[in-house]
């Protein structure tokens, strides 16, 4: 499975990005996804997450209400959209993809979300 990130950007506090993530190669094996972000010296963290079928999601506490997943299965894609951003939310962002049976972690290259204040 093969993960591209994009959508990244510079952007002032309270503006909106929305990142994409497409997915391309054996992607019947994932049953779920998300984006992660990791900023200089701290560990990356989960920001969202959605499961196939159900479609269910769940958000880090600390962008709940502000940012949306989703996922266009048709496109093998999935999104991000941000909004009310704010310079704690600068971090590079990782697509992931979890395969259902191995439960393998295939990642994205990232792409940068920078926001000024």
């Amino acid at each position: 499975v093969q993960l591209v990130e994009s959508g990244g950007g510079l952007v002032q506090a309270g503006g909106s990005l929305r990142l994409s993530c497409a997915a391309s190669g054996r992607t019947f094996n994932i049953n779920a996804m998300g984006w992660y972000r990791q900023a200089p010296g701290k560990q990356r963290e989960l920001v969202a997450a959605i499961i196939s079928g159900g479609g269910s999601t769940n958000y880090a506490d600390s962008v709940k209400g502000r940012f949306t997943i989703s996922r266009d299965n048709a496109k093998n894609t999935m999104y991000l959209q941000m909004n009310s951003l704010k310079p704690e939310d600068t971090a590079v962002y990782y697509c992931n993809a979890r395969a259902s049976i191995s439960k393998y972690n295939y990642w994205g290259q990232g792409t940068q979300v920078t926001v000024s204040s």
